[in-house]
């Protein structure tokens, strides 16, 4: 038998007026703050969004078991089908799904079910649209069924009535970070897609964020927070349905928006620094020095010829010989794929990677 979710219009927001939680509210705007006011310190902000929206991809896809290397994910990137496999293109499509979904809320100011739609589309590649099938059961470890979500004939109202939710602000007077926890929470629960559920729901998540003027751009990821933490996440989400642990589960994710906030702030100031380095050393040392030639090699962590004569307007043998010259300047490192090269900016890759290794051998 399917569960029917409960409109989030019957919670009280009083609920969330907790000791714990109007501290951990304080903390996680403060920082979220912080990281809008980084962001927009960047002298161009697609090179944010370029960047790590890759590291929440695979993060996000992660979590769902689609496990893929931060090399492969360049290589795909890059369009060079040797370097991706399957994981790596469905983490692609994720980066541009939530780019897709950006452009949409910046433009009309919804976030709409329409929105939602063509997020889940572009990530998995369909038209299927809400699903006309039950819902994938939970089972715990021990093979009982915990959760069935609802059947197919209740998925319009119930995605209507969270869309209104979303877009009226007036219609309930909790804090937006605490509407998010409970947004997220329902569509968790509702599941209306046949796959890409979990990957739709924590794009939703950054972009209401946008929507409510907190970041400017999609710059939070939360996922990394949430791979770190899964098994609280699946619990949290579960102790809310067999217990009413609203409380809870909103505490967490305000903990998870104040850690990624101040993990992606260091992020973004160490970005920005590289970003000035590369700038000054390759404004002294070369002729052919632009901003359109630094915002290439900090949009494309693997960048290659094609993107550099596009981008920057000269020819294949023009572009190659200003990444050849950068290659033995130490800015880059070229790789060779078949009878094409690739150039890695490895100093950016190891900020966004961490201790992964950047590249796998020439």
């Amino acid at each position: 038998m399917s569960t029917l979710p409960k409109s989030l219009q019957t919670l009280d927001p009083r609920r969330f007026e907790t000791p714990e939680i109007l501290k951990q509210l304080v903390l996680s705007h403060r920082h979220l703050a912080e990281l809008k006011g980084v962001a927009m310190s960047m002298p161009n902000q697609g090179i944010l969004i370029n960047t790590l929206v890759l590291q929440e991809a695979k993060d996000s896809s992660e979590i769902e078991n689609i496990v893929t290397t931060h090399d492969e994910l360049f290589r795909e990137i890059t369009h060079f089908g040797a370097g991706g496999g399957q994981a790596a293109k469905e983490v692609s499509r994720y980066a541009q799904a939530l780019r897709v979904g950006f452009e949409a809320v910046r433009g009309s100011g919804l976030l709409s079910l329409g929105h939602i739609l063509h997020i889940q589309e572009v990530l998995e590649r369909n038209r299927a649209g809400l699903r006309r099938v039950t819902g994938t059961v939970l089972v715990d470890g021990s093979g009982r069924v915990v959760y069935t979500p609802p059947s197919p004939e209740h998925l319009a109202a119930l995605m209507g009535d969270l869309e209104r939710f979303i877009n009226d602000d007036a219609a309930y007077s909790a804090d937006p970070l605490v509407k998010m926890a409970l947004i997220h929470h329902q569509f968790e629960s509702i599941h209306p897609f046949y796959d890409g559920n979990g990957r739709t729901g924590r794009i939703v998540n950054v972009l209401f964020l946008v929507r409510q003027g907190l970041l400017d751009i999609p710059v939070l990821y939360l996922s990394r927070a949430i791979v770190r933490n899964k098994q609280d996440y699946y619990r949290l989400l579960q102790d809310v349905r067999d217990r009413d642990l609203w409380e809870d589960w909103v505490l967490y994710m305000l903990q998870a928006v104040d850690q990624t906030a101040r993990q992606t702030i260091f992020t973004v100031k160490a970005i920005r620094a590289l970003v000035m380095d590369y700038k000054h050393r390759i404004r002294n040392a070369y002729r052919f020095y632009s901003q359109d030639l630094i915002n290439n090699l900090f949009s494309h962590p693997y960048t290659k010829i094609e993107f550099i004569q596009r981008e920057l307007d000269v020819s294949r043998l023009t572009a190659t010989s200003y990444l050849d010259q950068l290659v033995m300047g130490g800015f880059l490192r070229k790789h060779k794929v078949g009878r094409s090269n690739y150039y890695v900016n490895e100093p950016l890759v190891r900020l966004l990677t961490g201790s992964e290794s950047s590249t796998k051998g020439d």
